[in-house]
């Protein structure tokens, strides 16, 4: 993968309130297409944050539209079983990961599909393409057993979740590979806002971390770059130290507290990460009416000048940043994050103007 660098192009994080893939892919291409991305629309329950990625897993059931992890099921242990052959047979090359169940489906993930299909038609060659997945952590704590157990807790199933997003990662970095960009990939980590609080008793630092490089590990296997996400704020140091090249962050609401890590961000920015700055707003829709480009640029000038007092030449923060709205769209209604979109793009172009 050649390598990438970002110099505060915009981005947006994945979700749209829209029903429509073929608008939605319109509507980002109107506003990003320098890093385009497909499109997830949470109006389809398919598409949710765990239902999108479930398909494959074994011991799954969905009972009255509730889908979870059943593993008091007679034949779980021979689903296990046969999940873990599979898996081995994928990773040592004895069956094509496009022929595997560590694929994305177009049940749950019509929008991938819609954005493959789109590609060769964009005007312009993009900078990169962009895919992305719902992390470990998340989708461990999100999905359940038949005890309405999350299966975080269960070692076996957690480890089978995460190999099940790994290779589903790597699959898309293979898939958007064949057009000869820099693909990225994102874990969308919302359930690691608050970790290290006492929400979180019960995981360690060291079982998080191993998670979530396991599935960054399979991105890089690819030759892809791998982002983390988070919107809310979290232990940074967890991510900052972990194998991603992207750290995404609510930079509109968290910056104070991001910032409390300066010593991982300056190691993190000097090994040449990249931070994905969510300048935008996105979860309160009277900060979204608010705010203007210039209100955005200007915080975001304030807030590279902190970072910058680390020890970090300005010039390279912004070789090593990109723009983006500080989470999805997808629970906004379509002006509002209409305007997200507009925002996002002439913050990053405003930025990019600037002597």
């Amino acid at each position: 993968m050649e390598k990438f660098q970002p110099n505060g192009l915009p981005v947006l994080i994945g979700s749209l309130p829209m029903d429509d893939h073929d608008e939605a892919v319109n509507l980002m291409l109107e506003h990003t297409p320098q890093i385009p991305l497909w499109i997830q629309l949470p109006v389809y329950k398919q598409e949710g944050m765990t239902a999108q990625f479930l398909p494959g897993f074994p011991g799954l059931v969905t009972v009255n539209d509730k889908s979870f992890i059943d593993t008091a099921v007679d034949d779980f242990d021979n689903q296990l079983l046969s999940f873990y052959e599979e898996y081995m047979a994928v990773t040592e090359g004895e069956k094509e990961l496009e022929d595997s169940r560590f694929t994305l489906t177009a049940a749950t993930a019509r929008g991938f599909f819609t954005f493959l299909d789109r590609i060769e038609t964009f005007d312009d060659t993009p900078a990169a393409l962009k895919g992305q997945i719902t992390g470990p952590i998340t989708f461990g704590l999100g999905v359940t057993d038949q005890n309405c157990k999350a299966i975080f807790y269960n070692e076996q199933v957690r480890d089978a979740a995460v190999k099940l997003l790994a290779l589903k990662a790597r699959w898309q970095v293979r898939m958007l590979s064949k057009f000869k960009l820099p693909v990225i990939v994102f874990l969308d980590e919302p359930a690691l806002a608050g970790f290290g609080s006492s929400a979180f008793i019960g995981m360690s630092r060291e079982e998080v971390a191993a998670c979530l490089d396991e599935v960054i590990g399979a991105v890089h296997d690819e030759g892809g770059l791998a982002g983390i996400h988070v919107c809310a704020n979290s232990d940074w140091s967890v991510i900052l130290d972990s194998r991603t090249d992207i750290v995404s962050f609510d930079a509109y609401s968290y910056f104070d507290k991001f910032i409390l890590y300066p010593d991982h961000i300056k190691k993190f920015m000097e090994s040449g990460g990249i931070l994905a700055w969510g300048i935008v707003p996105t979860s309160n829709p009277d900060d979204i009416a608010k705010e203007s480009v210039d209100s955005l640029a200007a915080a975001w000038q304030d807030q590279v000048q902190a970072v910058a007092a680390l020890g970090i030449e300005p010039s390279k923060i912004l070789a090593q940043s990109l723009i983006t709205p500080s989470c999805g769209g997808g629970s906004l209604s379509l002006d509002l994050a209409t305007k997200v979109l507009m925002l996002t793009k002439k913050v990053s172009e405003t930025i990019r103007n600037q002597d």
